[in-house]
């Protein structure tokens, strides 16, 4: 098989290694059997270490988990050429005439006044491309269309939940919000009581959940980060206590629940004041 030559760069070298690796002869064979459903994943995985190495201000690793990304677009677009659908340069083509569309004021002569007037125009125009899908779908539009299935669950509620608040469906503060969290726990103790289903549960347990994102949306939290915050808060204070555990030659199978919960409410203090556990 011909090796690229390395003096090809920028996105035409890439669009040629995608071409190679999918070759059904020459290409790898993992790389050639994949399709759109099976690479989705990965996709997504690539999007959050993006995240990842922006959280931890890294920009070497950021550079590298962009072009991670950047592979997952060429790879998709690899297959959709190879179905005949279209190919890398309809997505460039699309997103450019996109870019252009939804800004009037720096490609056309529209004026805008500030962030906020841009921001009204913005969700404007993409009310308007709704629309136009939902006509050629032959379907009625809705305020809620193009709110993904694939986003995380706590980013989806609250995307919902402001696409449903533009047309004051909405609490008016956090109060009432609160108040119906208080509402959806008593419904689940009573389906805990009662000796309800599991799809039971599990539906009292996602109302609190939308609930809890709902009072988070009110008073400006974002609930992925302040659930990552608490994920590490539990890992930070359970990390103490096998370090602690650790250093006196005790293990967590030989505490009782009592000890335990004393330990936490130790690394409540110590851990906390430290993001740097004892060491073993």
């Amino acid at each position: 098989m011909k090796t690229l030559p390395k003096t090809e760069s920028g996105i035409e070298r890439l669009l040629e290694i995608m071409v190679k690796l999918r070759h059904p002869e020459d290409g790898c064979p993992w790389d050639a059997e994949q399709t759109f459903a099976t690479i989705a994943p990965y996709t997504i995985e690539e999007a959050y270490e993006v995240a990842e190495a922006i959280r931890e201000d890294d920009p070497e690793t950021l550079c590298e988990e962009l072009g991670d990304l950047l592979f997952q677009v060429v790879f998709h677009a690899r297959m959709a050429e190879e179905r005949g659908s279209f190919a890398f340069a309809d997505v460039v083509a699309a997103v450019c005439d996109k870019m252009i569309r939804r800004h009037p004021h720096v490609f056309a002569d529209a004026d805008v006044a500030d962030a906020g007037a841009q921001t009204v125009a913005w969700e404007a125009n993409k009310e308007a491309e709704r629309a136009s899908k939902a006509d050629r779908a032959g379907r009625a539009a809705s305020i809620l269309d193009d709110v993904a299935h694939g986003f995380p669950a706590l980013l989806r509620a609250v995307k919902l939940q402001k696409r449903a608040a533009r047309i004051g469906f909405d609490w008016h503060s956090a109060l009432p919000a609160l108040e119906k969290i208080e509402e959806e726990i008593g419904e689940l103790r009573a389906e805990i009581e009662a000796g309800g289903p599991p799809e039971r549960l599990a539906d009292e347990i996602g109302d609190g959940l939308f609930s809890f994102v709902n009072v988070a949306r009110h008073l400006d939290v974002d609930p992925e980060s302040a659930l990552r915050g608490t994920n590490a808060k539990f890992e930070r204070r359970f990390r103490y206590i096998e370090a602690k555990l650790a250093r006196s030659g005790q293990s967590l199978a030989e505490m009782g629940l009592a000890d335990l919960d004393r330990l936490w409410e130790e690394a409540k203090l110590e851990s906390d004041s430290s993001p740097t556990p004892p060491a073993a």
